[in-house]
């Protein structure tokens, strides 16, 4: 049975879906929330997004969309590791409150986003009596298991575990993560709903290619690859680099680096140690951190997006790229093999991973990709935010009308 508009508090804790995309902690976690949290309300839902108050805001509540606020919850400290947001949970759960008794609200249900976010929302749906339903996006015990970067703590697996076994239902964005949830922490299969990641088809379309180049200063003469993406080890930009040290014998070719932190972040001196250690500086270029509105601008003027990450819960920027006409290059993560099957417009990169990733880009850099661009498009044509919205819609109405 419908049960009609729902009030759902969304739980984002440790990352603001306003925050600087391309940095440390905010990547496709906080596009997800703004963007979901967006077509629940165009769909009529109200809700509350709760996050920590990391910098000066507009205020404690911001109107974001239509039936959509997000509440800053002050709770002393503004810098915090995201384990050292642990030891705050109670005074998150007091600031909740507070607000929750002063506005009068009452919530249908909770959705919490990591597993950070996941240990308020269990606390709180104990003290409320209504469900929770929870979105990891990343998962601990796997990269520990990919072993790519620094070891996930212990605190962070056992209360992913805690979480699998509490929560009322489990939200993946693929079937792979599905699998790892099941095989990593012991997740009931009929606990987990599967509902993929969205793209805004209004925002990522197709533009000319000459003007999009023209626009960033880039050459018409070059082939460009391009990575759009958080600066972390997990994401696998050192086995795009190898690869294109594979390329040289390819005169042209350019990759494009959008993200990261700024020049003087570890992991940024880090990646430049290595082109300059591998002799390819000629053919990298650094945009640095991009606002979002102008990702399509870089999508359009590139011949190819790689993902070349080891893990991935699905692969945004790859939804992005073909929303925009162009061809993605992946590792074998998240949803993009799925996205991707039996598509002439994208490369699933497996085997020895940087020769699999020379081997992709090169049967797309040196092919142009203007005449194919609505084609490729289509292949998001069920991922818009709506589609998906409505889906997740109809995992939460399993929940409180059950």
């Amino acid at each position: 049975m419908k049960k009609g508009k729902l009030h759902i508090a969304m739980f984002c804790i440790h990352s603001s879906p306003l925050g600087e995309l391309g940095t440390k902690d905010t990547g496709g976690m906080s596009v997800y929330v703004r963007e979901l949290s967006r077509q629940l309300g165009h769909q009529g839902h109200r809700v509350d997004i709760f996050t920590h108050l990391q910098a000066d805001s507009d205020g404690p509540v911001v109107s974001l969309y239509e039936n959509v606020r997000l509440i800053y919850l002050d709770i002393g400290c503004r810098k915090l590791s995201k384990v050292a947001l642990h030891g705050y949970l109670s005074h998150f759960q007091r600031e909740l409150e507070a607000f929750r008794e002063r506005e009068n609200v009452h919530y249908d249900l909770i959705h919490s986003h990591y597993w950070l976010s996941g240990c308020l929302a269990d606390r709180c749906q104990q003290q409320w009596g209504i469900p929770h339903i929870i979105s990891f996006h990343t998962l601990g015990a796997v990269k520990n298991h990919v072993g790519t970067g620094p070891q996930e703590p212990d605190i962070r697996i056992a209360h992913e575990q805690q979480l699998v076994d509490n929560c009322q239902r489990i939200l993946a964005p693929s079937e792979r993560e599905k699998g790892y949830l099941i095989q990593h922490y012991g997740a009931l299969a009929e606990r987990i709903g599967v509902v993929p990641c969205g793209v805004d088809t209004d925002l990522f379309k197709p533009m000319d290619m000459a003007t999009a180049r023209e626009n960033l200063g880039l050459s018409s003469g070059e082939s460009i690859v391009l990575y759009v993406g958080r600066f972390e080890a997990m994401k696998g930009l050192d086995r795009l680099l190898r690869a294109m040290t594979l390329l040289r014998h390819h005169r042209g070719i350019r990759l494009v680096i959008v993200g990261g932190d700024g020049q003087q972040a570890p992991e940024s001196k880090r990646l430049k140690r290595l082109i300059k250690k591998w002799d390819i500086e000629e053919v990298v270029t650094f945009a640095g951190r991009v606002e979002h509105a102008l990702l399509p601008t870089y999508y359009s003027a590139a011949d190819l997006l790689v993902v070349p990450s080891y893990y991935e819960s699905f692969g945004m920027v790859g939804l992005e790229a073909l929303a925009c006409g162009t061809p993605v290059v992946s590792t074998p993560v998240g949803g993009m093999p799925s996205v991707l099957k039996d598509s002439p417009f994208g490369y699933v990169a497996t085997g020895k991973i940087p020769e699999a990733l020379a081997k992709g880009i090169e049967s797309f850099a040196l092919d142009p990709k203007d005449p194919a661009v609505d084609r490729i498009r289509d292949l998001t044509l069920n991922y818009s935010w709506s589609c998906v919205a409505s889906a997740i819609v109809d995992q939460y109405e399993t929940l409180v009308s059950g």
